[in-house]
């Protein structure tokens, strides 16, 4: 089987920086490429780990005979935190460069580490993009089995995605300690996946789970940290109580959402929406890193209309730009209520609807339709902002 190797956008940074993503993204891969002659520590290498662990000591003696300025490449750094403090003095001392790569923050944040305090960068690694795919970029193959570049080079897609579901619960949250309960952990997977795109309400999450409010929430906790998941912001004009809304949430890729409801195969006419929304989610923060695309990113709700709301409102100073996004190629009936709605908000630039469908088109009222190849190009470009 010939692996395809994509370039990816993220740009080499020339300071330290932590390079966080969830597994299967590419981060070796692209580090591999991007720093030639880093000297690498992979603390999945299990002899390696057991000897820095036991006698840390062995690192800094490592470190003190590599040249100033040289890069060092610590993989799955999540697993030694104490590393960090050799890594802060090497870098204010002899002046090294570190990669810091892993697949989660969890560990680093309760071992007590300020993540450097400011002395690195911290970048991610997300899944393909179709910038990034080019030729090669298929809406249907995406949704039904994400674009992680560890399953989009498998001939066994689905297979691929089932064994990185067990994977994450053996070595990301079993092995790392990460939840107490195993079981229940286990039982929120599909619950939460069954949630993307969803506002999110620990309550129900709960219920269905069998398990306490404080542990969905400590759930939650884990899939962001572990870079799974993110929860998007409700958009705030005003500090009123009865403006705020719960955040939605979003799986990084679709593929895995599907797998971890055991969902997977052909996508269902009832699933795709919400599956298109989170992939556009995921690109537009990528852009958002990137190619700094945003200053924040929420979705906007009124509180006086329960069914209107915009799924993306972006900020970049005092501009604003929405976005809404369907898969249907025409537009439906309810797909303008929310743009039209948002009309009024003071320094409003842009309102797009994105739609499966081939040709732009301009509504009376000034509202964009982009085709997903366009706005996706329009991402890739810069142009989105006018």
């Amino acid at each position: 089987m010939v692996v395809t190797l994509y370039p990816r956008r993220l740009s080499p940074p020339k300071q330290s920086f932590f390079l966080l993503g969830p597994r299967g993204t590419g981060k070796s891969t692209w580090v591999k490429s991007a720093f030639p002659g880093a000297l690498r520590f992979d603390l999945l290498d299990e002899g390696l780990y057991q000897s820095l662990l036991a006698d840390p000591g062995l690192f800094a003696g490592r470190l003190r005979v590599a040249r100033p300025d040289a890069w060092i490449w610590v993989d799955e750094v999540q697993r030694l935190p104490a590393l960090l403090n050799e890594v802060q003095r090497h870098i204010e001392d002899r002046r090294l460069k570190f990669v810091l790569s892993g697949s989660s923050a969890r560990k680093l944040r309760r071992a007590g580490t300020n993540l450097l305090g400011g002395r690195a960068l911290q970048k991610t690694m997300f899944p393909l993009l179709p910038s990034e795919l080019g030729g090669d970029f298929d809406l249907a193959a995406v949704l039904a089995h994400g674009s992680l570049p560890v399953v989009w080079s498998s001939e066994e897609r689905d297979e691929t995605l089932r064994a990185y579901v067990q994977t994450y619960l053996k070595e990301e949250i079993q092995a790392e300690a990460l939840a107490r309960n195993l079981p229940g952990f286990a039982r929120f997977l599909p619950v939460a996946a069954l949630a993307h795109g969803q506002t999110v309400n620990v309550s129900s999450l709960a219920r269905d789970c069998g398990v306490s409010r404080s542990t969905v929430d400590g759930y939650l906790g884990i899939l962001e940290d572990t870079l799974l998941a993110f929860r998007l912001p409700a958009f705030e004009s005003r500090l009123r109580v009865r403006e705020r809304r719960h955040p939605k949430l979003y799986w990084v890729d679709p593929g895995l959402a599907r797998a971890a409801r055991k969902e997977l195969g052909n996508v269902g006419a009832a699933e795709r929406g919400s599956l298109l929304e989170g992939f556009v989610a995921t690109c537009l923060r990528a852009h958002g890193e990137h190619d700094r695309l945003f200053d924040e990113i929420s979705y906007w709700a009124p509180a006086e209309a329960i069914r209107t709301e915009v799924d993306f409102l972006l900020r970049r100073g005092k501009r604003f730009l929405a976005i809404e996004v369907k898969s249907s190629r025409r537009i439906p009936d309810d797909g303008l209520r929310g743009l039209r709605a948002i009309a009024g908000l003071s320094g409003l630039a842009r309102r797009i609807l994105v739609l499966d469908s081939k040709d732009p088109i301009r509504t009376e009222d000034g509202i964009d339709v982009l085709p997903l190849g366009d706005f996706f190009h329009s991402l890739a470009d810069g142009s989105l902002w006018p």
